[in-house]
């Protein structure tokens, strides 16, 4: 039996609000040390090479998007433009990959939050948390997601005009270690700041709760991969240009680090809250993301049937919600996933991959941008996957050859 629909609620401000919480996450105060050690201030050519591709691979999500309006993103544009296994692929690898990322976001909201002994206890109140707020209503979810929103945009605002004004200004900074790895260190510098891109996703997980998606999805996508480009950049020129690639890549926390060497100590409590609530929003808008894709499998039994109920109140995929919260509360109270940065970019560029070959499929009115676009993208997405470190790359493909192991039995059962 077909479960429900979910109900259109979100409107264009909440779409674009919702992406930018994904992307405006805890990748945002994390991100710039581990791409500085691979390449050193060469990491502005890989935030311009990974924010191409973002682009590309968000032209190819807002074409599919207007013509396949419903939950679970890639998963549902790979089965209906290429086939079952390739949705499966790609909404595997995202249901993985962001379930290990709802955890790393716990643990580093409580990071920044509590001190040490009480951050585990921190990490599980906050899943309770957000899967409430989940449960209780996309239109909450949007809510909520707009205040953690502004709260970190007040304190990226903050950083880059301390940066500017501050007076510990370096403009040798944005030079200093630039050929640190080479054409490969800014790749695998790229396939990392990816992982701080790749939020826009969210916003189509959501289609079929968005209203007039053909056009609301697009735009979405668009305004808001717009609005973090410009973000991302200004930070990061700010973060090099006060601590130097070679400080940047040494630092634990580059952002709090390059407000505090600007004198601006009384800016400092501001960007922990700040971080802490990106941490929030990005796992308010993964857990969300997961439940649609969860509830979009299940739909098609490549997940357990159960999880494709809708609540008859809420509307909202209430079991698959339920599910994914248990199981990251699971994580953070056994395991530190903090360090999954490459891990959720391999799930993240595989899905992204699938993607762009399936809007590359679409012909006629479907198509909204050139080829071209699509086979940037495509080939950006294994080029980025390729240069990921190693342990990235083994663990990641792992985990995808399980599923599709999985899925094979599971079929061969059925027959």
């Amino acid at each position: 039996m077909t479960s429900p629909a979910l109900a259109r609620r979100l409107g264009l401000t909440d779409a674009v609000v919702v992406g930018l919480s994904a992307m405006l996450g805890a990748g945002v105060f994390a991100v710039w040390a581990p791409a500085a050690q691979a390449a050193g201030a060469g990491l502005l050519v890989g935030l311009v090479v990974a924010a191409v591709v973002a682009y590309a691979n968000a032209t190819a999500t807002a074409q599919l998007a207007a013509v396949h309006p419903v939950a679970g993103g890639t998963y549902a544009y790979g089965r209906a433009e290429l086939g079952p296994w390739w949705g499966f692929v790609a909404g595997w690898g995202f249901v993985i990959g962001k379930t290990a990322s709802c955890a790393a976001m716990a643990m580093t909201f409580a990071a920044y939050a509590v001190p040490e002994p009480w951050q585990r206890p921190a990490a599980a109140a906050a899943v309770v948390a957000l899967v409430a707020v989940d449960l209780a209503g996309v239109t909450r979810t949007a809510r909520v997601a707009r205040v953690l929103v502004a709260l970190v945009l007040v304190a990226l605002t903050v950083v880059v005009v301390a940066g500017a004004a501050g007076g510990a200004w370096d403009v040798g900074g944005l030079a200093g270690g630039a050929a640190t790895g080479g054409a490969y260190g800014v790749l695998q510098s790229a396939g990392l700041l990816f992982f701080a891109f790749a939020g826009y996703a969210r916003i189509a997980t959501l289609g079929e709760e968005v209203v007039d998606p053909a056009r609301t999805v697009p735009r979405a996508i668009t305004v808001a991969l717009g609005a973090v480009m410009v973000v991302y950049v200004l930070l990061a020129v700010t973060v090099l240009g006060v601590l130097g690639a070679d400080g940047v890549a040494a630092s634990a926390a580059p952002v709090a680090d390059a407000v505090a060497a600007t004198g601006w100590t009384w800016a400092g409590p501001l960007v922990r809250v700040g971080a802490a609530a990106a941490s929030l929003g990005a796992l308010l808008a993964l857990l969300a993301g997961v439940g649609r894709t969860s509830l979009a499998m299940a739909r098609e039994h490549d997940l357990p049937g159960a999880l494709a109920a809708v609540h008859p109140v809420r509307q909202v995929p209430h079991r698959a919600t339920l599910v994914v919260g248990a199981v990251v509360l699971a994580l953070v109270l056994t395991v530190d996933l903090r360090g999954v940065i490459g891990f959720s970019s391999f799930g993240v560029l595989v899905y992204y991959a699938v993607a762009n070959l399936a809007a590359s499929r679409q012909r006629g009115d479907a198509r909204r941008t050139p080829r071209a676009l699509q086979a940037v993208g495509l080939v950006g997405c294994v080029v980025l996957v390729a240069t990921l470190p190693v342990p990235s790359l083994v663990v990641g493909a792992a985990v995808l050859v399980t599923g599709v192991l999985g899925r094979v039995a599971r079929l061969r059962l059925a027959r």
